[in-house]
Order: C-alpha cells, then sequence, then structure tokens
C-alpha cells in the first residue's frame, strides 16, 4: 500500500518533508530577528503559513530539497543547526534597522520626545515618538527598495552555501557581524547628524540669549523652538539622506557576502 505522502504528490516523502521543514525553520529564525514581518499586525498564524509558503516556494524553484536522517537526535541537531544560522543572517539585517532606531533616539532626546512614548508592536515596549517612526521608516523603504526580494534572493543562495542540516562553521561569522555592529552607531548618527547639528546651534543661542536675559524662562521657551527647528531640519534633511540610507542597507549584503565567503566549498549534508 503506497504512503500518503505518495498519493499525494509524486515524490514527496520523509526525506522532502524533513528538507522543507528545516528551510522553513532558517527562514523562520530569519525573519523572527528582522521587523520586516513584525511590522505589520499579522497573527501568529498568518506568519507561520508565510514561512511555509516561502520555504515551498523557494524549494519548488530550487528543487525538492531532501534531507535523510537516521535518528531523532541528528534531526534535532540539524534543526539547532538551521535555526542558528537563519538567527545569525537576521542579525545582519537587525543590524541595518537598529542604524534607524538610533537615529530616532538621538533626536528624541535632542528634541525633548523621550518624555512622550508609544508602544511599539515590533518590540513590544514604550519607546518614544521619533524612534517608533524612523522604525516604521525603515521597514517602508525596505520595501520600496525591493529588500524583501534580495532577502528571499539572500535565502536561496544560502542553500548552496550552506545545504539543509549541513554543519556550518559559526566562528567565521563573527568578523562580518562585529565589523558591521561596529559602524551601527556611526551610520545611526549620519542619518540624523545635519538635524543634531543645527539642534546644537539653537541651544548655544539659547545659551547666549539666557545668559544676557536672565530674566526670561529659557526652558518654556527652548523646547518649542528646538522642536520646530528640528522637525524643518529633518524634513530639509530627507532630501539629502539617500546616500547614508544606501550604505545602511548595503551593510546587509556586505555582513550576509562576508558571511558567504567564509567557506570556500559547502559542507556534504547530514545523513
Amino acid at each position: 500500500m503506497q504512503s500518503a505522502a505518495a498519493v499525494l504528490a509524486p515524490g514527496v516523502g520523509a526525506a522532502w518533508l524533513t528538507g522543507i521543514g528545516l528551510l522553513a525553520l532558517r527562514i523562520a529564525a530569519t525573519f523572527a530577528m528582522t521587523p520586516v514581518l513584525y511590522a505589520l499586525p499579522l497573527p501568529p498564524v498568518v506568519r507561520s503559513l508565510l514561512t511555509l509558503g516561502l520555504a515551498l516556494a523557494i524549494a519548488s524553484g530550487l528543487g525538492a530539497p531532501s534531507v535523510e536522517w537516521t535518528d531523532w537526535s541528528a534531526l534535532l541537531l540539524a534543526a539547532m543547526r538551521e535555526l542558528a544560522l537563519g538567527a545569525t543572517l537576521g542579525l545582519g539585517i537587525l543590524l541595518a534597522f537598529g542604524a534607524f532606531s538610533v537615529a530616532g533616539q538621538l533626536l528624541d532626546v535632542q528634541l525633548g520626545f523621550g518624555m512622550a512614548q508609544i508602544v511599539d508592536p515590533v518590540t513590544h515596549r514604550p519607546i518614544p515618538v521619533l524612534t517608533s517612526a524612523f522604525n516604521y521608516l525603515a521597514v517602508l523603504l525596505f520595501f520600496i527598495l525591493n529588500g524583501h526580494h534580495a532577502l528571499l534572493r539572500g535565502i536561496a543562495y544560502s542553500l548552496e552555501k550552506f545545504p539543509l542540516g549541513a554543519s556550518w562553521p559559526m566562528g567565521y561569522a563573527v568578523a562580518p557581524v562585529i565589523k558591521q555592529a561596529a559602524g551601527l552607531f556611526s551610520l545611526g548618527f549620519a542619518l540624523v547628524a545635519p538635524v543634531v547639528f543645527c539642534i546644537l546651534l539653537v541651544e548655544f543661542a539659547l545659551g547666549v540669549i539666557g545668559r544676557n536675559l536672565p530674566q526670561m524662562n529659557m526652558f518654556a521657551m527652548g523646547i518649542p523652538i528646538k522642536i520646530v527647528v528640528g522637525l524643518v531640519a529633518l524634513s530639509f534633511w530627507f532630501a539629502g539622506v539617500g546616500a547614508v540610507m544606501a550604505r545602511v542597507y548595503s551593510g546587509i549584503a556586505v555582513t550576509w557576502d562576508g558571511i558567504f565567503q567564509s567557506v570556500p566549498a559547502p559542507a556534504q549534508g547530514a545523513r
């Protein structure tokens, strides 16, 4: 009697289902480390089905992945490898989005928006207004620049470098990730550097006015002035911030290339 998998579709068996499951774990771990899906209020069931659908789509385009395994311990070890690899790839994306969070927090502190906080649907914790706005801007630009296409192509290419269930040298991925993390704060500051400089000039001007006119309340007058100047400067700066944003997103490709190029030849899959 034929098995149920064989009746459903030709070539579908335990090895094929295992390959799809391991690929889905790699994709799920990658998305879990990024706010790409969590920025939208999608139910967990929808996210799970979307992850499984992407795994099936990638598998159908690259050929049916088959992973043989002998016991449950080998399957569990392969699943842990896929989760670790997906989390490492997702960390490169998370660091890029972190640069926008750093930029938003810098402006919130300078403009005094740190006292006004809202609940962020990505992290489920209260964060300042501009930080939340920058997080949404990062996700929006990610899709506008077809970053989701590059993400799927990178996951598909990772199957060539790291076959499903195969061991991969995690230590070689440390250097590219640390290099990207080192530039996190510099890129975050570069995103809002002109705006911060304008606010600094306003601070100097208010200090001079407060020194010469001590009867004026600089705290009550300074906050509205800084907010207006900061928002106007930020509006003008958006016209020239494209080059910095391109550097932020290109850091994802640089980190992934460093991880992929760390292994000269793909290892053999787990049997």
